[in-house]
């Protein structure tokens, strides 16, 4: 009995939470209230607040699975190639991946930190968030022979946060190869100081 009530409290947590990706990315974190994503979800609103015990923990943990969703695609991307540079630029390539999708709406942290306070869970995830990008990029820049992987690295995530923007906004789904082209342009100079001939060209 204890096994199928566990097993049903995780299917019910599990509902909550693919409602709230749903709800919350669509329209926004606050917009939304708790009874729409109950509602999404076929529970009662005891069992959100079991699971969860609060809505700003259930924010955090939408935060979390976009994060562990972006995190599983950009690895996957670099996973696929051995050349440093190319598991570099394959970031990019998992970007566009995402933009790709029916129903992007532009990076989910972006979006939520509009709304949120200086101490709220979702600054929280939304750090934790950054500073993955920001290491995964300093340390594939190093594997890459960079002289200075932090400097690019800051320089690659204004790139990356930039492709974003100009996907939701200008409705450009090719901001991510122009953003990966820009991305070995500023590879090859900060390896050898100069571009190398293919720099620009799709790996």
């Amino acid at each position: 009995m204890a096994t199928n009530a566990t097993a049903k409290r995780i299917t019910a947590r599990e509902r909550l939470l693919a409602a709230a990706n749903d709800l919350f990315y669509e329209e926004g974190v606050h917009v939304v209230g708790i009874d729409r994503v109950i509602e999404r979800a076929g529970v009662a609103k005891a069992t959100l607040y079991s699971a969860f015990g609060s809505k700003d923990a259930l924010i955090g943990a939408y935060l979390d699975g976009r994060h562990e969703i972006r995190r599983r695609r950009v690895t996957e991307a670099v996973a696929r190639h051995q050349d440093p540079r190319a598991r570099l630029l394959a970031v990019f390539d998992a970007l566009g991946e995402a933009f790709a999708e029916p129903g992007y709406r532009g990076c989910a942290f972006l979006n939520a930190s509009a709304e949120a306070g200086p101490d709220s869970l979702i600054v929280q995830a939304t750090d934790t968030y950054r500073g993955w990008i920001r290491s995964l990029f300093t340390e594939l820049a190093a594997a890459a022979g960079a002289a200075d992987p932090d400097q690019l690295a800051d320089q690659l995530v204004l790139l990356y946060d930039g492709a974003g923007v100009s996907a939701r906004m200008d409705r450009n789904l090719a901001a991510a190869a122009t953003a990966r082209a820009v991305a070995a342009v500023m590879l090859d100079l900060a390896v050898t100081g100069t571009p190398g001939p293919a720099a620009a060209a799709q790996d």
